[in-house]
């Protein structure tokens, strides 16, 4: 590697976020770059930021002070650098370097300029680029799951996200492409892929004409990996054809992630989203019909301005009907660039925070009973941890996505007394596999059980 310095990353934010980590390490290793987890140990510390809300800003600063305090050199990537570009320069004189969300390509370019002695700022005022399967990446997740871009940016304008802002117009990759980079994920044992774009439904209609998820799904479906997830299924984009593909391809899991953000028609249309609010319901009861065993999880954003006792009462009889099997809950925080943050009727925060906690109050009960309609049954497990005090296994069943779900914990030895297959020991078991478990107990967040041989 000769004299070139030692880099580390620090990642913030969102699996878009980590799939651009990612890139920029895989390229760096390609160009024979040190790169260190320690951070204490590199010469660069490249921290890729978030700046999707308030509270994510306010992480990626503690996290730029923390190491200025330490006299790293800093490259500040990432949504923070596309948003506040020439203030982080002005403000932490220890930042080398900026890099915007459609220049982490650039990485290695931009060390060398930082390492020549210049202050360097490479963010393009509207984003364009997206990696493809020829892009180097170094995968950060665990062994058996990777994530999948499928597109990249967004064209909708809800009123209360600086998506469109921080990351640009959608720019879908060609089905070719994600097909080619998934066989690369299987042959490296990924056993999991989970696709990722901001709105997954309106995939190739930028490069096809119209919406092309179902055909990326049978396209998918000849890959040679066991599961396939999809994030932000916006309800709209659930055509006949989508759920048909869905149900037709072995390797799509029923697992349907629709970020409904909220069930009121006047809320909605506030939000910009007035598609939505016509529907929801029409929409949701047609997916668990053509579906019965669809996973639903989706995300609501209470506080939203102008949202009246009557509006939230509405959003939690929404909760009541549909019986979610998971439901996050975000409060609104309001975004200078966004029409949401000079709407009237903004909310006290600790109002917000009520509603939240009423919301997940209620959701939780659902949540429990979902989960104890599994015990008794066999399902299938990938698993990704293991506790070195008592050797249990950790890992999740199709009906979890990582982070955001649920995990099974499998026990190391059981008394189990199975009409099918016989217990097996953890200590057979590798992280990255898929094995069979039989599920004994829930609470409202997880699942318990004990392996078996299939």
């Amino acid at each position: 590697m000769g004299d070139k310095p030692t880099v580390a990353i620090s990642h913030l934010g969102c699996e878009k976020n980590r799939i651009d980590t990612e890139h920029m390490l895989g390229l760096l290793v390609e160009a024979g770059y040190g790169v260190d987890s320690n951070e204490e140990l590199a010469d660069y510390v490249i921290v890729n930021t978030c700046s999707f809300i308030e509270a994510a800003r306010s992480e990626s600063v503690r996290t730029l002070v923390e190491l200025a305090e330490d006299n790293k050199k800093i490259v500040i990537a990432g949504c923070m650098a596309q948003h506040f570009q020439q203030q982080l320069l002005e403000e932490i004189p220890e930042a080398v370097a900026v890099v915007g969300t459609g220049d982490y390509h650039k990485i290695v370019d931009v060390i060398e300029r930082a390492q020549a002695g210049e202050r360097v700022k490479e963010v393009s005022a509207e984003p364009t680029y997206i990696a493809d399967e020829t892009t180097p990446r170094y995968r950060t997740t665990t062994e058996g799951v990777a994530y999948l871009r499928i597109a990249e940016g967004c064209d909708y304008r809800c009123a209360f996200c600086i998506i469109p802002h921080l990351r640009g117009n959608q720019r879908s990759r060609t089905i070719e492409s994600i097909v080619a980079e998934a066989k690369e994920l299987a042959a490296q044992g990924v056993r999991e892929i989970i696709l990722i774009s901001q709105i997954t439904t309106n995939y190739g209609i930028d490069i096809y004409g119209k919406p092309s998820l179902a055909e990326l799904l049978r396209a998918l479906g000849k890959v040679d990996v066991p599961w396939i997830r999809m994030h932000y299924a916006y309800p709209t984009g659930l055509t006949k054809e989508v759920i048909a593909a869905i149900k037709e391809t072995d390797n799509v899991l029923p697992y349907l992630d629709l970020p409904l953000q909220h069930s009121h028609p006047e809320i909605l249309r506030a939000m910009n989203r007035p598609w939505q609010g016509r529907v929801n319901d029409a929409t949701i009861e047609g997916i668990k019909n053509a579906l019965p065993e669809a996973v639903l999880r989706t995300t609501f954003i209470v506080g939203f301005p102008g949202e009246t006792d009557r509006h939230f009462e509405h959003l939690m009889e929404f909760v009541r009907r549909h019986e979610f099997d998971h439901v996050g809950v975000f409060t609104f925080s309001p975004e200078e660039e966004t029409p949401a943050y000079s709407l009237p009727n903004q909310l006290p925060q600790k109002v917000m925070d009520e509603r939240r906690t009423a919301l997940m109050e209620l959701q939780q009960p659902i949540s429990w009973q979902k989960n104890q309609q599994e015990i008794g049954k066999i399902v299938d497990v990938l698993i990704e941890q293991e506790n070195a005090q008592t050797g249990e296994l950790i890992g999740r069943s199709t009906r979890f996505a990582p982070e955001v779900d649920g995990l099974v914990y499998v026990r190391k030895s059981a008394n189990l007394k199975s009409s099918g297959g016989s217990i097996i020991s953890a200590e057979k078991v590798r992280l990255g596999s898929i094995v069979r478990v039989a599920i004994t107990d829930a609470d409202p967040y997880d699942l318990y059980g004990d392996f078996i041989n299939s």
